[in-house]
């Protein structure tokens, strides 16, 4: 294969820039260009050496060249990286030098997918590699460091281990009719198949959980008029994004921005005041509030703890009660008024949009509403959508398997079904995916990764 180059750092201005080369010419082009007390063929793997880029006698710079020899790099191939001072122009001139000897500029992802075609990796595995590049808290990133350390590879394997041995043990009688082979044992087919769907859809369940880690959650905020909805927002923003008044009716429009609350990313909306009105205008404020509340995946409704519940506050619950949602009791640092019994059967958090007071427990109220319990090493792989529609096929087809066998049809039915759902699930892992499907994945990496 061509010996490929990029920066893998950000283009940007910064302490250091590291200039990647993978390929069977990266030490020969290396030793062109680079200046030292050892000559980077001449290097053993994980070694670093101090010394010169230099271009027709001219020092482009001084780096940090470090050498990983095949087959114990990232990619299985002769590697080096050459960390240089971290101006946009100078890394630009050193890759545009290692391009000038012989290399090629690396397409996005060309380094990880030369990883996987080499056996470094699993396409799960790769996936992992992005996951960490992108994650945006502390769930995310213990998610995307299990992934690319195998651990959706080994489930995965173990399954399609399993599904081997059952469709063997079918395909052996029903290939050979003639043979003198033993009619098939299945006396165990249908819990065997029971449990094989039963892993496959634990897999499954972790799909939205990570939906909600990787794309955040659609947020609204909704109460009657004047509970401290658009204090709220800002208070969460760090800013001041809605108008606060003391007039009803002031947020009419619905107000938009995301921020991250704990490890959640929250889309929120601040929504107009939920009432009856004869304002034509705030009629349609109340309107766009209450559909973005029927469209919401989480709901903050916002109830005035200093003031008596009201019928409208009533209204308000009926219409959350079938939400996902978590009740704020506000101003929290006023006297009480508002009579709790109303609130037995809620997920209720006490208050001050004000001060900020009391939201410090939202994190941990949402991941509790969503059932996301605490990171740890051993937590949960939380799949995208490339792996989750493999296991889904991989479930269809096991269950469409068990469901021949149970209403006894010919096991040859049951060995076809059984041959499609471990496709499915090697095509997951990489081991049968199509040329369209690795480059689909790769394209999505940065360049230089």
């Amino acid at each position: 294969m061509s010996t490929i180059a990029a920066i893998s750092t950000p283009v940007y201005q910064g302490g250091l820039a590291v200039i990647r080369m993978s390929g069977e010419n990266a030490l020969p082009i290396a030793d062109s260009i680079f200046v030292g007390k050892t000559m980077p063929s001449e290097m053993a793997g994980y070694t670093c050496g101090y010394g010169k880029i230099v271009r027709e006698g001219r020092t482009l710079d001084d780096v940090i060249l470090t050498v990983f020899r095949a087959p114990h790099s990232y990619t299985g191939e002769d590697t080096v990286e050459i960390s240089c001072h971290g101006g946009v122009y100078l890394a630009r001139e050193v890759l545009k030098l290692i391009i000038e000897h012989g290399a090629e500029p690396a397409p996005a992802g060309e380094f990880t997918k030369r990883a996987f075609l080499s056996g470094k990796l699993s396409l799960t595995q790769a996936e992992g590699v992005l996951d960490i590049i992108s994650a945006n808290g502390e769930r995310e990133l213990v998610s995307a460091r299990a992934m690319r350390d195998g651990n959706l590879s080994k489930n995965i394997h173990s399954v399609a281990e399993e599904m081997t041995r059952i469709s063997g043990n079918l395909a052996a009688w029903s290939d050979y009719p003639d043979e003198d082979i033993p009619d098939a044992d299945t006396s165990h087919l249908d819990s065997d198949l029971s449990n094989i769907i039963n892993r496959l859809e634990h897999i499954l369940n972790s799909y939205d959980k990570g939906k909600i880690l990787r794309q955040g959650i659609d947020t609204a905020i909704v109460g009657r008029p004047n509970v401290g909805k658009s204090t709220l927002m800002n208070q969460l923003l760090g800013y001041k994004r809605s108008i606060v008044t003391e007039n009803a009716g002031t947020t009419r429009d619905v107000i938009e921005e995301s921020v991250r609350v704990g490890d959640f990313v929250l889309k929120l909306s601040d929504t107009a005041g939920i009432r009856n009105t004869t304002d034509p205008v705030e009629c349609i404020g109340v309107d766009l509030a209450t559909q973005r509340l029927e469209n919401a995946e989480l709901v903050l409704a916002v109830f005035d703890s200093s003031e008596e519940f009201t019928e409208t506050d009533r209204e308000i619950l009926e219409k959350i009660k079938n939400k996902p949602h978590i009740v704020l009791l506000n101003k929290s640092d006023l006297p009480e008024k508002l009579d709790k019994e109303y609130f037995l059967d809620e997920n209720i958090l006490s208050v001050s949009a004000n001060s900020g007071s009391g939201l410090e427990k939202l994190p941990e109220m949402i991941a509790e509403l969503f059932k996301l319990g605490g990171s740890s090493d051993n937590a949960e792989i939380y799949i995208n959508e490339r792996q989750r529609s493999q296991v889904s096929k991989a479930v269809g087809f096991v269950k469409q398997a068990l469901a021949e066998y149970r209403s006894g049809i010919t096991l040859d039915a049951v060995t076809v079904y059984m041959d499609e759902a471990l496709n499915a699930l090697l095509e997951l892992t990489g081991e049968r995916a199509t040329e369209a499907v690795v480059n689909n994945l790769f394209e999505r990496f940065c360049v230089g990764k």
